[in-house]
């Protein structure tokens, strides 16, 4: 009996890509169950997740919470301008490009070599849009123009920590500025028990913007273990609802918080200042095994 030639197997005999960038170590892993997908790890950390055949299929848990963001933002199919701080390999451009055709797209990624890596063997489509600009991301987002962005999405990592810089209300305030009236800020936020640098960000969020949600395991909600969270801010009504909805029926489900009982879930934490701003939490080696 001759061997089959399953085309979502071939992969398998694909050689990961290592190379040394600004960052540290990537390495681009190809996935054993899909052709042309990969997974990109940056010192051993689990960064992003790309499939070049369906650009708009989604792996990790926090990219396809953000997704649905993206969905929710405006009606299916609309164009919109989303600008991204972090690119790592630039999965959630690639997603608004494809479910969301003309769209403009701005990502500010600080890591020129990590940017150059995933341009070669990763290409973009050559229609899709998205300009990669090697900047700091407080200083990309200053150069964004005033009420430009449909959509900010914070996806910020180094060393797996959330830079300082990026946690503050002077930070939110350059976020706002960037924003279209209406527009919304996402972000993917990471911690672990006892929950203080996440519940100081919705602090900051809610000084900034009228309307909050934050959507996340419930394991990590109770500080049962380090984890990412989705916090969603603007300053009109959310689609609760929709991404209720939407969350709950993951592979990995997810609860959304919002209204008293996020304000519940804050305890009392202020927001962040520049002047007090620390990284987030770097996470327990036990979360990449």
């Amino acid at each position: 009996m001759g061997k089959s030639r399953n085309p979502r197997r071939q992969s398998a005999a694909v050689s990961a890509v290592v190379e040394a960038v600004d960052g540290g170590l990537a390495e681009l892993i190809p996935d054993r169950d899909r052709a042309r997908a990969w997974t990109l790890l940056l010192d051993g950390a689990p960064q992003s997740h790309v499939d070049l055949d369906d650009p708009a299929y989604l792996s990790f848990e926090y990219q396809r919470r953000l997704g649905h963001v993206v969905d929710l933002i405006a009606p299916p199919g609309r164009p919109v301008h989303v600008v991204h701080l972090g690119g790592g390999a630039l999965t959630l451009a690639r997603y608004v490009a494809v479910t969301r055709p003309r769209s403009t797209q701005q990502v500010v990624e600080r890591d020129t070599a990590l940017v150059q890596l995933v341009r070669r063997e990763l290409p973009l489509a050559p229609n899709a849009r998205i300009r990669v600009r090697s900047a700091d991301a407080r200083e990309g987002l200053a150069k964004v123009p005033d009420g430009w962005a449909d959509l900010v999405i914070a996806d910020v990592f180094s060393g797996a920590r959330t830079p300082a810089h990026l946690t503050s209300t002077e930070f939110l305030d350059d976020v706002r500025r960037a924003l279209k009236p209406g527009g919304c800020y996402a972000a993917n936020l990471a911690d672990g028990p006892p929950l203080a640098h996440l519940r100081g960000q919705i602090a900051t969020a809610a000084a900034r913007f009228g309307e909050l949600a934050l959507v996340a395991d419930p394991t990590v909600l109770r500080g049962k273990r380090f984890g990412n969270a989705v916090l969603v801010a603007c300053d009109h009504p959310l689609p609760l609802a929709e991404l209720t909805r939407r969350a709950a029926s993951d592979p990995h489900p997810a609860r959304v918080e919002h209204g008293k009982q996020l304000t519940d879930f804050t305890g009392g934490a202020v927001p962040v200042t520049d002047a007090a701003a620390v990284a987030s939490p770097a996470p327990p080696p036990s979360v990449f095994r």
